[in-house]
């Protein structure tokens, strides 16, 4: 079956609201989405005459502005699990349910789309892009954020980093877990405790960098990927310095840790990471990640990355749509795919806005979950009949 290019990027729609990152989520989302338009289906190459460094540049490393979404996911985790170092929440498994599902409600629907609109244009769209039609198995395994461990194709562009995403928040869980269970086993004060979590998570990031990040047959996991997530992590506990002298030796240290494993091995996507954490210290060092912080001339960022989980998730099955209608209608007209690019960008902005509204926003609840795992199965189906 044809496989659906693997093009990062999450978001954690849960976090709490800080107007600088959700102006940062913003902008990296539009590089994602534009990465994505630059990248598949006929408009593409049609359009990328007009300007073909840009769209080059664009479908070659627009991708990297995953790296954002990994930092920011881990700085959200430290600050709602651990804040001070030691695992604030009582209830892991349960906390990991609610993670589940916080995640699959949008995702699900979402996919049940990508879906519906694969079969459309199944037909009339010979890319490489459009999944095949899928098979149970493989519905399952998208529903359980398998797919990638099962070798399932993936059905929508991205999917896999909802599953890393997961992978990350139960990793990051379970390394607070054993510090505490440490903690109450051999009665370690919580100054020590705090330690080592610290040294724990700056461990997970040295192996990442240093081992697992470079080796692709681990990029289905989240070994791969908590060298930028534990980054993040790291950055909000910096910001936690009260002493001003504490926080820069602490911040370079960083740093030269990050040029550390960049000297090992060069990787782009791991520079991009160090920069990203290292700004979001200073942001928080100087207060700027406070609501009040920025006026409202950037609101319009601020709303973008609001609902930038749910734009990520849909924004594939409409770019699907646009490809085929104009493809079928305007083929090979690089003025006209540039205005259908711009329309799916459109498209993609107002689907996302309701699906944020519709579902993410919603209460998740294990009935919503099962109605659109239900809602899953019956689109497959009828896609495959």
């Amino acid at each position: 079956m044809a496989a659906v290019p693997r093009v990062p990027m999450p978001i954690d729609p849960a976090g709490a609201r800080m107007p600088l990152l959700d102006a940062v989520k913003g902008v990296a989302c539009a590089l994602i989405v534009g990465h994505h338009l630059a990248r598949y289906g006929p408009m593409a190459e049609s359009a990328s005459v007009l300007a073909p460094s840009f769209f080059g540049w664009l479908a070659q490393h627009g991708r990297l502005a995953v790296q954002i979404f990994l930092v920011l996911a881990g700085f959200l985790a430290a600050s709602s699990l651990a804040p001070d170092g030691l695992l604030r929440v009582e209830r892991p498994m349960a906390r990991v349910a609610r993670r589940y599902a916080r995640l699959v409600m949008p995702y699900l629907a979402a996919l049940s789309c990508s879906v519906v609109a694969a079969a459309l244009v199944r037909p009339w769209l010979n890319d490489e892009a459009v999944p095949d039609a899928p098979v149970i198995a493989q519905l399952v395994a998208h529903a359980l954020l398998l797919q990638d461990l099962l070798g399932y194709d993936a059905l929508s562009t991205g999917v896999w980093y909802v599953a890393i995403d997961f992978q990350l928040f139960v990793l990051a869980l379970a390394a607070f877990g054993w510090v505490r269970w440490l903690e109450r086993r051999w009665k370690v004060d919580a100054a020590r405790a705090r330690w080592l979590a610290v040294a724990l998570v700056l461990g997970l990031v040295a192996a990442s960098l240093a081992v697992f990040n470079r080796d692709a047959a681990l990029d289905d996991t989240a070994l791969y990927f908590f060298g930028a997530y534990g980054l993040g992590m790291l950055v909000f506990w910096i910001g936690r310095a009260t002493r001003d002298s504490t926080w820069r030796l602490a911040a370079l240290t960083l740093a030269l840790f990050g040029a550390g494993a960049l000297a090992i091995d060069w990787r782009s996507r791991i520079a991009v990471a160090l920069v990203a954490a290292l700004a979001i210290a200073v942001a928080q060092r100087r207060q700027w990640l406070r609501p009040t912080a920025w006026p409202a001339v950037w609101q319009p960022l601020v709303h973008l990355g609001e609902i930038s989980y749910s734009l990520f998730l849909i924004h594939f099955p409409v770019i699907l749509l646009a490809n085929a209608v104009v493809d079928h209608w305007w083929p090979d007209q690089a003025w006209t795919a540039l205005w259908g690019m711009a329309v799916a960008l459109a498209l993609s902005l107002a689907a996302g806005t309701l699906l944020h509204r519709q579902v993410e926003m919603r209460a998740a609840t294990w009935k919503a979950v099962l109605a659109l795992f239900a809602g899953l199965l019956a689109c497959g189906v009828l896609s495959a009949a």
